[in-house]
Formats: structure tokens, C-alpha cells, sequence
């Protein structure tokens, strides 16, 4: 991501930042047997329970592993294929359940007040809405009649109503209208929706996915740097045609954005590609820890944290001028959405004031250009997909990660081999358990079929607004956030204003016989046609995909 360069910028830091370790009281399981057996069980497994599960990071367990000398230059750059684990022909897992976590279903602020929202956890698929109290009620998204969706009905005196035969639901799921029903008869007990727990912590709504196991509060992530005083925040929320697992990868990997996002701002430059130093610092049954830099610096000032199921922070603290300490933080809350889909809510944040500059730009601007980021990893992630279910292996066996940028990218894959074993489905470093459904791969369009189906008003189609394509950035982010729905709205009742005030003025121009008073008209139908082209362009700033010039021909 772009927007994660200020943690490859100079400045003074802090030499270290208060972190908490993960509670990580789980029951794990042993397994040994040969990763390149996965397939042929039973496996000889041993039950055990503890508290901590220690490892050596990867520099260190290469010590322990027999190396060939005559293939010490690559052993010099590449991130072994094996861990210490791995060569004694240990699995370590331990014990997950995907359904006992809060995940992040939306930014509260974009929670709609007049609609309900249809939402999907990895396979499960739900419906979001505000009560007639204002209260935020999630349901199971099919109506207990016909099965029909729910997020498909609308919202009645603070009720939801199913929209194929009317029946309203209220509070915990209770069917309270059944317009087919005799006036004597009663509302059926299991006329009923199913609902999840959801609650709104710092700006975020998180839903319970377990219908079994009572919502554990203290699973709620809590962000120290997002509670500070005088701690200001730009959140965004995208739709993302590719797993979950491929974009939290891609949000960890800061080698790629000096290339990728090259001048996409002020601080992505391609020249500054260079080596990365890296060095982890925990491991636990629900995440990993570390600090990273640039390795010619000699230290490492970026505290990265992953912690179960899809939370990723970055974090930095400044010293300013005036030798107070500043707090700078990239958060990813990053929810599986079904197979190939995924949605990510972003926020940046820092107690540090904006550069006057920052000032001058509208919250869309930088909404659009957070927009242009994804796009430009879309083609890569969504085919990156593509490949690893087409090839239906470890990834251990399709990456070759090196020592000087792929560091998390590999403790991450790791991770998931321990607790895969719980989730629906997983793509491991060394284990794969691929989806009962294949996955819904949607190219981002390149070259001249992405101008002209990314063109104006970019919305599935020239004229249209109803085809919903996620690779289209009005439908990956615009209908997702108020304020960018709004800005599009009111520039386009701009626009024909605009264009309507033109033709009055040039109609009049030809009819009056005066010189000076055609001079005027057609001056001020030029200056309504300058009105409607900056519309047009704010409108195509945020939904038109971001094009790379190479491939627009």
C-alpha cells in the first residue's frame, strides 16, 4: 500500500512501542508426520495444553538446518523452505474455531440509516441494520418463509421487512408481522430470524459468528493508538475481488509499494526499492510481532502486529521538533468475504497535524487516491488467486520469498498451517485445504476495454448504475461510503445544472441581434461549460479505475 510509505520515510523515533502480548491460551496438537504427505493419513498426532508456543524466527532456524555450501548464495537471499519444525517433520496446531472471533463487518458511520445491507463472513451470509432506536441488528440475510434475502426487503417503522410476502422482523431475529396470517391465528415461535451479536467499538462494527459459543467481549480488538488524545483518523472501506488471505499478504509486504505505487503521492518512489530488515519478536497461537526498516539504516522503527483472525497494524512513533512523541498507525481490518472476495476498512491515522497542504484537499480526494492504491495491485492479487487455486498446492512449493522483504508475508502463511485446520478453507506455507466452492475470480480490465468499461459514470456501464462489477471502483467503494456517495450525487445535479444554464446561453446568443450582449452569453455559456467539465472530472476522480499509461493502448 502507498499509504504506507511514511513508515519507510527519516525521521527521529522513539526507540520502542508498549505492546501487549496476544492471549494465547489454547490447546494445541502435535502433529508429526512428512508435509509432503499431507494427503495420505492418518497422521500420529499428541494432545498437549499450554499457554505459549516459542519459536526461533526463520534467521535462526536456518542455524539448525544442514546447508549445502555450494548453495550458500542463495541461502544468503532466500527465506528457507524449511523450518526447524519442518526438518524434525513436526506440524504444530493448535486449536481455532473461524465462528468464536469478532469480525469487522463496517465503518459505523456508513452503517445506512433508511436501508438494510447484505454482508457475507467467509461463506456465511448476513444482514446489517439500524432499529427504529438507532441500534444496530444483524441477521442471518433469508427470510425463514422462502428463503429469500433479507437485505433485499426494506426497513418499516424501524422493522425489517422481508419483501417477497411482507413479513417483518424486530430486536433479536422475532417475526412481529405476517400480513397472510387470519387475525385469529398467532405468529409461528420458529417464524424466526437467526441473529448474531454485534457491537460498535471505536467506529467499527464487529459481529460474533458463533451460535454456540457465548460473544467473548474481551475478543474485541482495542486499539491504543485510535483512543489517544488528539488522535485524528482517515477511514475508508473497500470491496476487493481476491481472498482475504492474498490482500492481508499484500498489506504486509512494504517492498512492493516504492514499485507498485510508484508517485502515486509525494513518498512512493520507485528508486527507493532497497532491502528491508526485519526481525520477530513474538509468536502465539493467535498472531505474530515484529519491528522492521530499511536495512542500510541499521534500525528497525516499524512495529507490525497480526493478530487473529484478520487484523493488521502498523506502527510508529515520532519525535517532533519540539522533542514530544508523535503516534502514527496503519490499521487493516481485513474480512473474508467468500471465496475470491474480500473487504478491507482502512485507517490511517496520527496526533500529528496535517501538513498544510493535507489541509487543502477535500476527505474524497484521498478517498480516491486510497481507491487508485488497490487498483493498482488488483490485476496482480486477483490472478495471484487464480494460480494458487489452479495449482492446488502449499505455497511453500509456488513463492520464493526472500530474506529481505518477504519476511511477514511467510510468517503469516505460517500461522495460517497452525490454525487453517479451524477455517473453511486455507492457503498455508506448507498445508492447503481448498474451498467447496471454486473461487470467483474478477480480473481487474487493463488497457482499452478498462477505459471504456471504467468510463463515465463507471458504474457497470455506459448510463447505468445496476450492474455491479467489484473490479469497478463506484461499486468497490463508493456505495460503501456516505460521503463519496454524496460528493458523486451533488457533482452530477452540478453537472446538469451546468449544462442545462450552456444550452439556455447559446440558444440566446444566436437569438438576440446585440454584439455586446452575445459577447456576454457566450462568454458565460463558456464559463458553465468549464463548470461542467470540473464536474465531470470529481466525478470521474472517484468512480473511473486508475489505469496504468502502459497498458492504455
Amino acid at each position: 500500500m502507498a499509504l504506507l510509505q511514511p513508515f519507510l520515510s527519516d525521521a527521529s523515533l522513539a526507540k520502542s512501542i508498549a505492546f501487549s502480548p496476544f492471549n494465547s491460551t489454547l490447546k494445541s496438537t502435535v502433529v508429526v508426520s512428512s508435509w509432503h504427505s499431507l494427503k495420505k493419513p492418518p497422521y500420529q498426532s499428541v494432545q498437549l495444553k499450554k499457554q505459549w508456543v516459542k519459536f526461533r524466527s526463520v534467521a535462526e532456524a536456518r542455524g539448525t538446518i544442514p546447508v549445502d555450501e555450494k548453495l550458500d548464495s542463495d541461502e544468503k537471499v532466500l527465506l528457507d523452505a524449511s523450518s526447524e519444525e519442518e526438518f524434525r517433520r513436526e506440524r504444530i496446531v493448535v486449536d481455532y474455531d473461524w465462528t468464536e472471533e469478532w469480525y469487522p463487518l463496517y465503518l459505523t458511520q456508513d452503517v445506512p440509516d433508511d436501508a438494510p445491507l447484505g454482508l457475507t463472513v467467509f461463506h456465511k451470509q448476513l444482514v446489517l441494520y439500524k432499529d427504529g432506536q438507532g441500534e444496530l441488528r444483524c441477521y442471518e440475510d433469508r427470510c425463514p418463509h422462502r428463503l429469500a434475502k433479507l437485505s433485499e426487503g426494506q426497513l418499516v417503522d424501524g422493522r425489517l421487512e422481508c419483501l417477497y410476502h411482507g413479513w417483518q422482523f424486530e430486536g433479536d431475529g422475532k417475526c412481529v408481522k405476517i400480513p397472510q396470517l387470519s387475525p385469529s391465528a398467532k405468529i409461528p415461535r420458529s417464524a424466526c430470524a437467526k441473529s448474531y451479536e454485534v457491537r460498535d467499538s471505536q467506529g467499527v462494527v464487529w459481529v460474533w459468528m458463533s451460535d454456540k459459543t457465548p460473544p467473548n467481549s474481551q475478543k474485541i480488538p482495542w486499539f491504543e493508538s485510535f483512543a489517544r488524545p488528539g488522535f485524528r483518523d482517515r477511514s475508508t472501506i473497500h470491496e476487493l475481488p481476491y481472498d482475504h488471505s492474498i490482500l492481508l499478504e499484500n498489506l504486509m509486504d512494504p517492498a512492493h509499494i516504492p514499485i507498485s505505487h510508484d508517485r502515486t503521492d509525494w513518498t512512493a518512489k520507485r528508486e527507493d526499492a532497497q532491502a528491508l530488515g526485519f526481525k520477530v519478536t513474538e509468536r502465539t497461537d493467535r498472531g505474530f510481532a515484529g519491528w522492521w526498516g530499511k536495512e542500510k539504516d541499521g534500525d528497525l522503527p516499524n512495529f507490525l502486529r497480526f493478530e487473529a483472525p484478520c487484523v493488521l497494524q502498523n506502527n510508529r512513533v515520532f519525535t517532533d521538533k519540539k522533542g514530544q512523541k508523535q503516534y502514527f498507525s496503519g490499521l487493516f481490518l481485513c474480512r473474508p468475504a467468500g471465496q475470491g472476495k474480500s473487504m478491507v476498512i482502512v485507517r490511517f491515522g496520527s496526533t500529528m497535524d496535517p501538513p498544510p497542504l493535507a489541509k487543502i484537499f477535500p476527505e474524497w480526494y484521498f478517498h480516491q487516491n486510497a481507491s487508485k492504491v488497490f487498483e493498482q495491485d488488483m490485476g496482480f492479487l486477483s490472478s495471484q488467486n487464480e494460480v494458487i487455486m489452479k495449482e492446488k498446492v502449499p505455497l511453500k512449493e509456488l513463492y520464493l520469498n526472500l530474506r529481505s522483504s518477504d519476511t511477514w508475508v511467510v510468517e503469516y502463511r505460517k500461522w495460517v498451517d497452525k490454525v487453517g485446520h479451524g477455517m473453511p478453507y486455507h492457503f498455508g506455507h506448507r498445508t492447503i485445504c481448498l474451498p467447496k466452492e471454486a473461487a470467483v475470480v474478477e480480473h481487474a480490465p487493463a488497457g482499452l476495454v478498462a477505459r471504456i468499461s471504467a468510463s463515465s459514470p463507471a458504474k457497470g456501464g455506459i448510463g447505468t448504475m445496476h450492474a455491479p462489477n467489484i473490479t469497478n471502483r463506484y461499486f468497490r467503494h463508493v456505495i460503501h461510503c456516505k460521503r463519496c456517495t454524496k460528493v458523486v450525487k451533488v457533482f452530477e445535479n452540478w453537472k446538469n445544472v451546468f449544462s442545462a444554464v450552456t444550452v439556455v446561453m447559446a440558444a440566446l446568443a444566436i437569438l438576440v441581434s446585440s454584439r455586446q450582449w452575445k459577447a456576454i452569453l457566450m462568454v458565460s455559456a463558456a464559463f458553465c461549460l468549464t463548470g461542467v467539465y470540473a464536474c465531470k472530472t470529481v466525478i470521474e476522480m472517484n468512480t473511473t479505475n486508475f489505469i496504468r499509461v502502459h497498458r492504455r493502448l
